[in-house]
């Protein structure tokens, strides 16, 4: 019995593996579209990927806790993954949020202001996953730490989209698309620290917030 429980706990860790990659190809793929629509309609169709693995490990963890009877690590294990797919599943409806801006919008290709912080949100994501396979809570205390850099790579795109509006109005609906844009990386950030925090908790049985 244990031994079969054991084999479906691996298949939930490859199953959040490869929701992770969706998450972070969608997420590259969203941000390499800037300037081109037909890269940007790409990504729709991964984040119909993206929702239907949520479904599949959904079902999988409720049948492990149902039909199982997981100890206590087992337990946080299999309820971190319940937490952390709702938080990959959202940052795949960002990244085609904005895709969709893209599509759009009015976004001209190599926006250099975006290319950093894109880079340093698709890190997190990556090592957030990571430290979930891992059980690595030093990494995932890496990833919260990481946010800060990514919260100053929004604050250094939001005040330049300001100085750049004051002084041409003409860019005024360009800059807002940008500020959206970097807008939806910030908080796919932000949902790279939940998934790290869940992270520690399925390790240690404490879960940290903010």
């Amino acid at each position: 019995m244990r031994s079969r429980f054991d084999e479906q706990l691996a298949q939930l860790e490859r199953e959040l593996i490869e929701m992770g990659a969706l998450c972070e190809e969608s997420i590259a793929l969203a941000a390499k579209s800037l300037g081109d629509g037909r890269l940007a309609r790409q990504v729709a169709p991964l984040d119909t990927e993206i929702d239907r693995k949520e479904r599949d490990i959904e079902s999988l963890c409720l049948k492990l806790l149902l039909q199982q009877q997981p100890v206590a690590r087992d337990l946080r294990q299999i309820s971190a993954a319940l937490k952390m797919i709702t938080d990959l599943e959202r940052i795949g409806d960002q990244a085609e949020d904005i895709a969709e801006i893209v599509i759009s919008g009015q976004v001209n290709e190599g926006e250099e202001l975006l290319r950093d912080m894109a880079a340093s949100t698709i890190k997190m994501v990556t090592e957030s996953v990571d430290a979930y396979v891992k059980h690595d809570t030093m990494l995932a205390e890496k990833v919260i730490a990481e946010d800060d850099i990514v919260d100053d790579w929004f604050d250094r795109v939001k005040h330049t989209l300001i100085r750049r509006m004051t002084t041409d109005p003409g860019e005024g609906e360009r800059a807002v698309d940008l500020l959206m844009i970097a807008k939806y990386f910030e908080r796919i950030g932000d949902h790279a620290v939940n998934v790290a925090q869940w992270v520690i908790f399925s390790v240690t049985g404490t879960h940290k917030e903010g």
